[in-house]
């Protein structure tokens, strides 16, 4: 009997639990205190895991190159934190922050493993398409009701269990979106929504054709436009033109977009909200600051807040969530009220600009070199595993697309979000076939 080999399948076999957990993380999103303990321990029973077979059988449950790509996209993300925390406007933070992301470390093998295989792949990829139909679905009766069924009884619960429910009366009394699923005092629906959209665009497309695809793009824009974020509709076109080209071509994928143009303008007419929006928009065509900077809610301000930063700080930036203590330093119209409200701006909004300005040059160089061994692992991969990596590669390309504005990439939940996205695609991509 080979005892290191029957620990090594042992210790594969152990795994099977790995789909289940990441889409436990994913559902309890609207929750994220719940959310966030579902990752921690997962991260835990990795380490476990693995320390019980002392990381024998790391071929069984990954192969070589899922591993190295896997671990180097995290250190691609982290390095920049902990570098960052050097001279940092809040060292005390910043090293706080790269401490406790190390936990994304094991968690990012834990995601890539659910899907290094065919079983646990169809499991999460075909999990995830149900739980972005279930929240779009739920989306749209809020739109006709006015109410999210699944957000009204996660409220309950929290109710019953803590005397009060997840938002404030103020919260609640100034929604003005489509809040869906994750509530008025979350107000992510369209990003989470936009970013997770490739895996139920194409689950529609592979089990049902061109209506699938067509009824869940459908769905899924509607929602996403009454939900409000115009960085979610960016988003969203880029998922639609990667997972629609090749099922439609790009004639009728132009057919799509244009019948997408028209649906927008109809519910301009008819909503409000998204009238303000569309309206707002158009107010950088008046080719002054004033008017970009409406059209952009204020983020034209903060916008040059962060090249401040990032001049004064070349090298490695203010430090990883450092924004808000460095703003007030660069506010380049200190004094006036902003567009968001009083208080420093958060994060950058902007990707390029974020890791700019909180990680410096290094941490541009860092994100870089990861992006680049992500293309380079696809590239000479068989056109086998790219299949199968599609709907990971979609969602990572349409959450990272530069052209955009963003949430912070450094935050708990959206560097969650992100990471995930990026060990999908290097385990799937990578796979033991």
């Amino acid at each position: 009997m080979n005892t290191a080999t029957d620990a090594a399948d042992a210790n594969a076999h152990g795994w099977r639990w790995a789909p289940a957990w990441v889409l436990t993380y994913v559902a309890l999103w609207p929750a994220p205190g719940y959310a966030e303990g579902v990752l921690v321990l997962g991260a835990l029973a990795a380490i476990i895991r693995l320390a019980q077979s002392r990381f024998r059988g790391g071929s069984k449950l990954l192969s070589h190159p899922a591993w190295a790509l896997t671990s180097v996209l995290f250190f691609a993300y982290w390095m920049p934190e902990l570098v960052s925390a050097i001279d940092a406007v809040d060292p005390a933070r910043a090293l706080r922050e790269a401490a406790v992301d190390l936990r994304y470390l094991p968690f990012l093998w834990l995601v890539a493993a659910a899907v290094a295989e065919p079983a646990g792949r169809r499991t999460t990829f075909t999990g995830l398409a149900v739980i972005v139909a279930i929240w779009t679905l739920d989306a749209l009766v809020q739109a006709v009701t006015g109410t999210s069924p699944l957000f009204a009884a996660i409220d309950g619960i929290k109710h019953a269990i803590s005397g009060h429910g997840m938002c404030t009366p103020e919260e609640l009394a100034l929604l003005d979106r489509l809040s869906g699923v994750l509530g008025p005092c979350n107000l992510k629906l369209g990003p989470v929504l936009a970013s997770l959209s490739p895996f139920l665009l194409f689950a529609g497309g592979r089990r049902i054709g061109t209506v699938g695809w067509l009824l869940a793009a459908a769905a899924l824009g509607v929602v996403l436009v009454l939900a409000g974020s115009r960085a979610s509709w960016i988003t969203y076109a880029v998922a639609l033109a990667l997972s629609g080209w090749r099922l439609l071509g790009w004639k009728k994928l132009a057919g799509v977009f244009l019948a997408g143009v028209v649906s927008v303008g109809l519910l301009t007419v008819v909503v409000p909200q998204v009238r303000d929006r569309i309206a707002r928009t158009g107010h950088a065509l008046t080719a002054d600051v004033e008017g970009v900077d409406s059209a952009l809610s204020g983020r034209a301000r903060i916008w040059e807040a962060a090249a401040c930063m990032a001049r004064e700080h070349p090298l490695n930036g203010v430090g990883a969530r450092g924004f808000r203590e460095a703003f007030p330093a660069c506010d380049p119209a200190p004094g006036q009220v902003a567009a968001w409200g009083e208080g420093p701006a958060l994060h950058a909004h902007q990707i390029v600009l974020e890791v700019l300005s909180e990680t410096g040059a290094f941490g541009v160089l860092l994100w870089l070199a990861g992006l680049a061994l992500a293309w380079r692992a696809w590239h000479f991969a068989e056109e086998s595993a790219r299949e199968r990596a599609r709907p990971a590669m979609w969602a990572l390309v349409a959450t990272l697309f530069p052209i955009n504005t963003h949430l912070a990439f450094y935050s708990t939940f959206w560097g969650g979000l992100t990471l995930m996205l990026a060990a999908l695609y290097a385990g799937s991509l990578l796979a033991r076939e």
